[in-house]
């Protein structure tokens, strides 16, 4: 079964609005930042970061990249976009590739605490093994993280929650709840 969506979903679109909007502010602000000679500018203050993963075992594996990129607004609080890129199979079953971008918001109330909300889209593609019928499934979904982490150094680790899970209807994730690991460099 082949399920393509020849335009963009509604979540896609906000999402994509609201990195233009992101972009569009952090520039207008990158020129105040750069007054005077003293002060760094827009791209020195960028943090990079993000998370790798990998889980595997009898005939599965799992891979996945994350990278960040986010600017500090204040001390509190930083804004910034992602990407995510994961493949995953199983032997003689299936294998997936997942991708898209994200929106990300950090927030800092001390400095071992870091809240987050991640606004992501997925952009499925699976390929099922023709020992188990075969096909294809390409599909799209969006997720809306709220998590929580523990920061010791330029790492976080914590756990955060899709608001949007729906068990009944999700078609990627076991759960609404997963843990992260974050690296800043």
């Amino acid at each position: 079964m082949n399920l393509r969506h020849p335009l963009p979903t509604l979540h896609l679109r906000v999402l994509l609005f609201t990195a233009l909007a992101v972009l569009a502010i952090s520039s207008s602000k990158a020129q105040e930042f750069t007054a005077t000679p003293d002060e760094p500018s827009f791209f020195q203050k960028l943090r990079y970061g993000g998370g790798l993963g990998i889980n595997f075992g009898d005939g599965y594996f799992l891979g996945s990249v994350s990278p960040i990129a986010v600017y500090p607004v204040n001390q509190y609080f930083s804004a910034g976009l992602g990407a995510n890129v994961s493949y995953q199979s199983q032997r003689d079953a299936f294998s997936s590739w997942t991708y898209g971008p994200s929106l990300i918001l950090l927030g800092n109330p001390v400095r071992e605490i870091q809240l987050s909300a991640e606004l992501e889209q997925y952009f499925i593609n699976q390929n099922f093994d023709d020992r188990i019928g075969g096909g294809s499934n390409n599909f799209d979904t969006t997720a809306l993280w709220l998590g929580a982490g523990y920061r010791t150094g330029n790492i976080i680790l914590g756990a955060r929650y899709n608001v949007l899970f729906n068990e009944d209807d999700d078609r990627i994730f076991n759960s609404g709840f997963a843990p992260f690991v974050r690296f800043w460099f």
